[in-house]
């Protein structure tokens, strides 16, 4: 009798895998496999929160900011009280305005103010944090000090330095008798009214800008000044060619929110002298209130605002062509 064995052929490794890794239907095409599947379903279940929260913040940001913005360019060409349907007028919105006298005004007044916040709300906190950063002693209890006037309400602060700028019992004419000088008509000369509106606005912003300047001096490399120290640099050639070679980014991004922030002034023109005396004080924003509110003409004021957007928008795109070119020296 003969004894036949029976054989049997070993699969290869790559008929295994491939038995093992894809399922090829009649068709040819392999499914994917259920192990990617779970995978991604895995990562989706994982990221939903996070996608949640995104649409969440998208939705409140269109609805907020997007939204207002498209509505001011329809309504500027509109001739709409918000009661009966609108009319479109075209351009006659934006020729009510320039021919106000008081359109000029608040564009000089609104350049003005901006400039003199530049010099001295720009320049103050900087100077301030450099002094914090040097101090060795109750850095905490300065920090607290020097931030407090955020945390109250714009309208408490304005409405405070009106008690301030008083002409009679007001506290900067005590200082000021104190040392035998004459009082000053502080919002009602024309020569003062705009500087005591910008001293007002960097006193309520001097704290969030002098700690966003402590951050970034205290981030910079201790090595840097002891090195200047020991080359014999004083506190000056320190400030001069370590501080603020060091903090350029963050200075430059200040300077455009400075600008922008200062160019929408409102609440200390509005709370403190109504625009006068003689227009010294009105701004863009607070002419476009009235024009709105004061005149019911929302046309007029949605129109002032576009070129006000206009003006902030061509700035910030010189701005940030500027500060492109700087990094990439």
């Amino acid at each position: 009798m003969v004894s036949t064995t029976s054989t049997r052929r070993p699969r290869s490794a790559g008929t295994a895998g491939g038995a093992m890794g894809s399922r090829r239907p009649p068709g040819g095409d392999e499914l994917p496999l259920p192990s990617t599947t779970g995978a991604l379903r895995r990562a989706v279940r994982r990221n939903l929160t996070a996608y949640g929260f995104l649409c969440a913040a998208l939705i409140c940001f269109a609805f907020f900011s997007w939204y207002p913005m498209v509505r001011e360019i329809v309504l500027s060409f509109q001739q709409n009280n918000f009661v009966d349907p609108g009319e479109w007028v075209g351009f006659d919105n934006f020729r009510t305005v320039i021919a106000d006298p008081a359109f000029r005004a608040a564009w000089l007044n609104t350049a003005a103010f901006s400039g003199l916040a530049l010099v001295i709300g720009y320049a103050v906190p900087f100077v301030l944090a450099v002094v914090l950063n040097e101090l060795k002693h109750a850095k905490a209890y300065l920090r607290f000090v020097v931030y407090l006037p955020v945390m109250l309400p714009p309208a408490v602060a304005v409405l405070l330095f009106k008690w301030f700028y008083d002409p009679g019992a007001g506290l900067f004419n005590q200082a000021l008798d104190a040392v035998h000088l004459p009082p000053l008509s502080w919002l009602d000369s024309t020569s003062t009214a705009l500087v005591s509106l910008v001293i007002v606005s960097t006193w309520m912003n001097l704290g969030t800008g002098t700690l966003i300047y402590l951050a970034a001096l205290q981030s910079i490399p201790g090595e840097l000044y002891e090195s200047a120290e020991l080359d014999g640099a004083g506190l000056f050639k320190r400030v001069r060619h370590v501080t603020i070679p060091q903090t350029k980014l963050i200075l430059l991004v200040m300077l455009l929110l400075q600008v922008v922030a200062t160019m929408q002034v409102f609440i200390e023109p509005y709370l403190l002298t109504g625009g006068g005396p003689e227009n010294a004080t009105v701004t863009v924003a607070y002419l476009m209130y009235q024009y709105a509110f004061n005149f019911g003409d929302f046309g007029g004021g949605s129109a002032l605002g576009l070129m006000l957007m206009i003006v902030l928008l061509v700035f910030s795109t010189i701005y940030l062509r500027v500060s492109r070119e700087e990094a990439e020296r």
